[in-house]
C-alpha cells in the first residue's frame, strides 16, 4: 500500500512496484501460477487492469506458452511462479528458451530473505539452479533495487542475443516499501551487446561472395530474431545464391521460393545437405552450426570459406572455424553487405553449372511420400494442411517425427509463423505455445502438429485453453509409438522397440470434449480435407483432431550421427 513520507513522496511497496514496473514496460500479458511467497504480487494484478494474467494448468506450460508469445511477436515473454517446486517446474521452459534464444523474464517467488539457506517451507537456490540455463539471473534483496533490476532483466532478455532471464523476488520484498522511479536507461558495465562491425570484415565478406562459384546461404534463427528477413531475401535474390535454412530458422527465406533448398541437418533435403558438403562458400546468417546441422565436423563442408555472421561472439567458431567472422547485429551486417553489392551493382560470377548440379540433387525428391487409400500417412495430413490453410497459418509443434515433416513440408514464406523446440527439444512444448501465440495473434489460425506422446505432456492446457477460448487447432499424428524412438531403435538397435510403443493411450476424442472442446477422430485418408476445413470452420472452439496414421513410417532423409551431409539414408 502506498504511503506518504514527510517529503511529500509516495511509497509503495514491492508487489505494487513490480506491476507498476510492468506496466511501464508495457506488458500487458503474463501468463503464471500463484502461490505464497508471490501472493502479495498476485493481489495487487487484481486489484489493476492493465496487465492481464494468464492462469495456465502447470509451470512448464507458462514458460512454453511465453515463449510461443515471444517467438510469433516481436515482445518479451513474461512468466510469474512462486518459489520451490514453481521455480523447479518452470526449469524446462527456461533451459528450452535459453537454447532457442527466446527473449522472455521468468519472475520466480522465494521464501523471505531471513530463511534463505534454512531449508524452509518452499525453498530452493533458483539463482544457483537457473545460472546453468540462463542469459542472467537476479536475486533481489532491497526492495529499493526492484525496478532498475526488472529493467535490467527485459534490457538483457531482449537484447543482443536474445535469451531468458529470471528474477527471484523473496516475499519481504514484495512487502517493503520505498519510492518508485522506474529508469529511463540501463548501464551495465559488464554487458555490452551493441558492437560495432568492423568494415575491413564487411569488405572481405564482400570479395568472397562476388568470387564464388558454388555459394550457399545458411541462414538460421538469428536472421528472425534480428527482423532481417526482407534484408536477406532481397540480398540472396540479387545474387542468385541457393539459400537452405536451419530448423529455427524456418520462414525467415520464402519457403516456396525457386532459390530455397528446404532445409538442411539430420533431416534436411538432398539437394541441401549436397550443396552444403559441395560448396566452395558458406554464408552462414545468425546460425550457432550445432550437431543436428553439421553431422560429422571434420567433413562439414570441407572446401568451402566460411563468412559466419553473429551477434554473440562466442558462437564463432565454437563448432566451424569461421574464415571471415562478422560479428554483430544480422540485420546491420546484411544490410552493409547489400550496400557494398547491390547499391553499387556489383555482379557476382555466373553460377548456372553450380545451379544445374542442385537442380539434378532435386530430381531425388528426397521428401517424396506415397499415400494410398488403406492407412493416413502423417506427410499427407501435414501436405493437405499446407494446401488448405494456404501457407498461411501459425504452427506450432512438439518434438519428434511429426516435428520433422512440419518442418520439411509446410512451406513457410513469412518468419515467426513457424514455432517449434529446436535446441532442448522438449515434448510438451507444442500446446502451451500454440496458447502463447494464439494470445500474441489473436485474430490468426494457430494450429499445434503434435504426437500422441508428446501432447500428453502438458494436456492439461486444454483446460487453460477452454477458460480463455483459445481457438487452437490441434493436429494430432497418432502412431501409436514414440514415432522418432522407434525409428532410431529400427535403425541402429535392430528393432528393439524397447518402451517406445504407446499401450495404453487414452480417446483422445473423449479426453477433449472432457475438457469441453470439440474432437474428431479420423481413420481414413478421404477424410483428412473434411477434418481439417470443418476443424478451421469452427472459428471460436479449439477442435481436438486425431489421425491415427502409419506406424511405420520414418522420417528421410536422415544422416546418422557422426556421418558426413553426403552420407544420407534416403527412403
Amino acid at each position: 500500500m502506498k504511503q506518504n513520507t514527510d517529503n511529500n513522496k509516495e511509497k509503495y511497496t514491492g508487489a505494487e512496484i513490480f506491476v507498476k514496473c510492468l506496466e511501464a514496460e508495457g506488458i500487458d500479458l503474463v501468463f503464471g501460477y500463484p502461490g505464497g511467497a508471490v501472493l502479495h504480487i498476485y493481489d495487487e494484478l487484481h486489484k489493476q487492469n492493465e496487465v492481464t494474467h494468464i492462469l495456465v494448468r502447470h509451470e512448464q506450460g507458462a514458460v512454453h506458452a511465453a515463449e510461443g508469445f515471444a517467438k510469433s511477436s516481436e515482445k518479451v515473454g513474461v512468466v510469474l511462479v512462486t518459489s520451490g517446486p514453481g521455480a523447479t517446474n518452470a526449469i524446462t521452459g527456461i533451459a528450452d528458451a535459453y537454447m532457442d534464444s527466446v527473449p522472455i523474464v521468468v519472475f520466480t517467488g522465494q521464501v523471505r530473505t531471513a530463511l534463505i539457506g534454512n531449508d524452509a517451507f518452499q525453498e530452493v537456490d533458483t539463482v544457483g539452479i537457473t545460472r546453468p540455463c540462463v542469459k542472467h539471473n537476479f536475486m533481489i534483496t532491497d526492495v529499493k533495487d526492484m525496478a532498475s533490476t526488472i529493467k535490467k532483466a527485459f534490457y538483457v532478455a531482449s537484447s543482443g542475443r536474445p535469451g531468458p532471464v529470471v528474477v527471484d523476488i523473496p516475499k519481504d520484498i514484495t512487502e517493503d516499501s520505498c519510492e518508485f522511479e522506474y529508469p529511463d536507461k540501463v548501464h551495465m558495465r559488464s554487458y555490452r551487446p551493441n558492437i560495432e562491425i568492423k568494415n575491413n570484415d564487411i569488405n572481405t565478406a564482400v570479395k568472397s561472395i562476388l568470387n564464388s562459384k558454388k555459394p550457399v546461404i545458411y541462414a538460421g534463427g538469428g536472421v528472425i530474431n534480428s527482423n532481417a528477413s526482407s534484408e536477406l531475401t532481397e540480398l540472396a535474390k540479387y545474387l542468385n545464391f541457393p539459400v537452405t535454412n536451419t530448423l529455427m530458422g524456418l520462414g525467415c527465406y520464402p519457403g516456396d521460393d525457386d532459390q530455397f533448398l528446404q532445409m538442411l541437418g539430420m533431416h534436411g533435403s538432398y539437394e541441401a545437405n549436397m550443396a552444403m558438403h559441395d560448396c566452395d562458400l558458406l554464408i552462414a546468417v545468425g546460425a550457432r552450426f550445432d550437431d543436428r546441422i553439421t553431422g560429422r565436423l571434420d567433413k562439414f563442408s570441407p572446401n568451402a570459406t566460411v563468412i559466419h555472421i553473429d551477434v554473440d561472439p562466442s558462437s564463432i567458431s565454437k563448432n566451424i572455424k569461421a574464415h571471415i567472422p562478422i560479428i554483430g547485429d544480422v540485420k546491420d551486417a546484411v544490410k552493409q553487405i547489400s550496400k557494398q553489392i547491390i547499391e553499387k551493382k556489383l555482379k557476382p560470377q555466373n553460377i548456372d553449372e553450380w545451379w544445374a548440379q542442385i537442380n539434378e540433387w532435386r530430381k531425388k525428391d528426397s521428401f517424396k511420400y506415397t499415400q494410398d487409400s488403406e492407412i493416413i500417412k502423417p506427410q499427407y495430413v501435414v501436405d493437405r494442411l499446407y494446401d488448405i490453410t494456404n501457407g498461411d497459418a501459425f504452427i506450432t509443434s512438439d518434438v519428434g517425427q511429426h516435428q520433422m515433416w512440419a518442418a520439411q513440408l509446410y512451406k513457410f514464406n513469412k518468419p515467426r509463423r513457424w514455432i517449434n523446440s529446436g535446441g532442448l527439444g522438449t515434448m510438451g512444448f507444442g500446446l502451451p505455445s500454440a496458447m502463447g501465440t494464439q494470445f500474441a495473434n489473436p485474430d490468426s489460425l494457430v494450429c499445434c502438429v503434435t504426437g500422441e506422446a508428446s501432447i500428453q505432456m502438458c494436456i492439461q492446457e486444454l483446460s487453460t485453453c477452454l477458460q480463455y477460448g483459445l481457438p487452437i487447432k490441434i493436429i494430432n499424428l497418432n502412431n501409436r509409438y514414440m514415432g522418432m524412438v522407434r525409428q532410431w531403435q529400427e535403425f541402429f538397435y535392430e528393432k528393439r522397440y524397447a518402451m517406445s510403443y504407446m499401450d495404453a493411450l487414452p480417446d483422445f476424442v473423449k479426453l477433449a470434449q472432457s475438457y469441453g472442446h470439440i474432437g474428431h477422430k479420423i481413420d481414413k485418408p478421404s477424410d483428412v480435407d473434411d477434418a481439417i476445413k470443418d476443424a478451421i470452420k469452427q472459428k471460436d472452439r479449439l477442435v481436438f483432431l486425431d489421425f491415427i496414421t502409419d506406424q511405420n513410417e520414418n522420417v528421410f532423409p536422415m544422416i546418422a550421427t557422426g556421418a558426413a551431409h553426403n552420407k544420407m539414408i534416403l527412403s
